[in-house]
C-alpha cells in the first residue's frame, strides 16, 4: 500500500498497530481554524503510543474528512498517522492546515 496524504496529514502503512485505544477518530486538529481530519464513515479505531497515532481500518474502507479538503477513502489496513513538518530558517515547524 502507498502512503495517503490529506493536507498536512500523511498515513503510512505499517505491519502492526500498537498502543492504547483512544475514544475518538480525530487524526489531527487544525491549529488555526480548529478544523479536523477525522474518520466519518467506516469501522475504524485509533490508538496512541509514544505520542504517535495509529489507525486501524476494519471495514473495506473508511472515509477521512476535513472541512477544507476533499474526503478520501482509506483502505482496510493498519496505518501510522504523521503530521508533515517543514523547515524554516528558525527551525522545523509543523505545516499549518
Amino acid at each position: 500500500m502507498q502512503p495517503i496524504r490529506q493536507g498536512d496529514v500523511i498515513l503510512l502503512p505499517v505491519e502492526q498497530v500498537e498502543g492504547q485505544k483512544i475514544p475518538h477518530l480525530t487524526l489531527a486538529e487544525g491549529e488555526v481554524t480548529g478544523h479536523k481530519h477525522r474518520i466519518t464513515e467506516g469501522k475504524a479505531e485509533l490508538y496512541e503510543k509514544d505520542s504517535t497515532l495509529y489507525l486501524r481500518v476494519f471495514s473495506e474502507s473508511a472515509l477521512l474528512s476535513h472541512e477544507e479538503h476533499k474526503a478520501i477513502s482509506i483502505p482496510q489496513g493498519e496505518w501510522m498517522v504523521k503530521i508533515q513538518r517543514e523547515y524554516e530558517p528558525e527551525g522545523w515547524r509543523y505545516v499549518a492546515d
